[in-house]
């Protein structure tokens, strides 16, 4: 098994998915969410180059005529910004960017509406901040605002509202973004454009032997050390976030794909089924879209740390008990998302946890009986119910063991 063609070491996982090689994967995608970096929009210049661009919208416009749903997600409002006024990136302080970003975001989003009006694509542009994903109310306006966009065959081009945007409630890249965009409205498929060909078992940069992944089927430790956080003056973060957003695609049950944004139309040849860049596979089923939105919508408060017995009780689905907690960490009150590690510190699930922190330093480790007592009144049962928690299915397999990825 030595590239996209062959996907599943399982019968399980090929009836889970239905789904037997990577042209099936592909080809059959109908709603599709493409990435575009700022580092792949400039070229590695200072501004956004019109001629990819325009290479972008008709590679787009391709799979858009295909009959295909399309959400583009671009970066490069600050670079677009930056280069009207004259300055050079990178630029510090958060006031300066916000004002370069409006500067550029109108900029940036005409050279689109004339780039694809030659196709005869209806574009619209979705500004989104932590704030719009963590609101539920909010998180599902803006579904259903994508969802309507679609219906209508208009393309919405995606960003992050980095106008108004301040790091407490910045998402911080549009790989993320992206990824959170795919998990919204159920994308099949998500592509990232990059400036390298995919993820690699070393940085190719410095490693000329380095060689491609082509499949990693589950996200383990492994595959996240070999995610090298680069930076450039023009881009955001580096493998390390495409590595971010592949784990929230493939647990939201998107497929992730990330490829070389110079490759002549990459959409397109991704979704003919050609074995470009490095395929991720979804993890299961697609969750509802509450559980997504607990999973990585909102913002956790707190950390509640729980023995190898809770563990192990999570993953057969059950509730968590303040039996099985340990510690409990951060400020958080009753209803807030928390999430649950284990003794090591790793995440094993997210939920909305019934009683506040102060609480919960009283209780942890009892037995539900014991809780009226210790409380001075009746409480819930649960620390937190199943049915407000969504347990991450990738730490769940990785538990299992297997192999990861594959290379060439």
């Amino acid at each position: 098994m030595a590239n996209h063609e062959i996907l599943c070491t399982s019968a399980a996982r090929r009836a889970a998915f239905g789904y037997m090689d990577h042209r099936t994967w592909c080809t059959k995608a109908r709603r599709v969410v493409v990435k575009v970096g700022t580092s792949t929009l400039t070229g590695g210049g200072r501004e956004p180059n019109r001629s990819r661009l325009s290479a972008i919208a008709a590679d787009v416009a391709a799979v858009h005529r295909q009959g295909r749903e399309v959400v583009l997600v671009s970066s490069g409002a600050i670079a677009t910004g930056a280069a009207h006024v004259g300055l050079s990136l990178p630029v510090r302080g958060i006031s300066l960017r916000q004002a370069l970003a409006a500067i550029g975001q109108p900029i940036l989003m005409a050279a689109y509406g004339r780039a694809f009006a030659k196709f005869g694509i209806p574009i619209a542009q979705v500004l989104l901040t932590r704030e719009d994903v963590e609101d539920r109310r909010r998180y599902l306006n803006a579904r259903n605002t994508l969802l309507t966009l679609l219906r209508r065959r208009v393309l919405p081009i995606v960003n992050e509202n980095d106008a108004v945007a301040t790091e407490e409630i910045q998402i911080g890249d549009n790989d993320n973004l992206s990824a959170l965009v795919a998990s919204l409205i159920d994308a099949d498929l998500l592509v990232i454009l990059s400036d390298v060909d995919g993820l690699y078992n070393d940085d190719p940069r410095r490693n000329p032997k380095a060689s491609l992944i082509p499949l990693v089927e589950r996200i383990d430790k492994a595959i996240e050390q070999l995610a090298h956080k680069t930076r450039s003056p023009i881009g955001v973060g580096g493998m390390l976030t495409k590595i971010q957003a592949a784990r929230i695609g493939t647990e939201s049950a998107v497929a992730v794909v990330i490829v070389n944004g110079d490759t002549s139309q990459p959409v397109q040849r991704v979704l003919a089924g050609e074995p470009l860049g490095t395929l991720f596979l979804p993890t299961g089923r697609r969750l509802a879209s509450r559980r997504r939105w607990l999973a990585f919508g909102a913002t956790p408060r707190g950390t509640v740390i729980v023995d190898p017995g809770a563990v192990a009780a999570l993953h057969r689905g059950k509730s968590l008990l303040p039996s099985g907690i340990k510690e409990v960490l951060g400020d958080f009150q009753s209803g807030d998302l928390v999430v649950i590690a284990d003794l090591e510190g790793r995440e094993v699930a997210r939920g909305l946890v019934n009683y506040s922190k102060a609480e919960l330093e009283r209780i942890k480790g009892l037995r539900t009986s014991q809780i009226e007592a210790f409380l001075g009144y009746k409480g819930h049962e649960e620390a937190v119910h199943r049915d407000n928690m969504v347990v991450h299915r990738s730490l769940m397999e990785e538990r299992g063991g297997g192999n990861s990825a594959r290379s060439r």
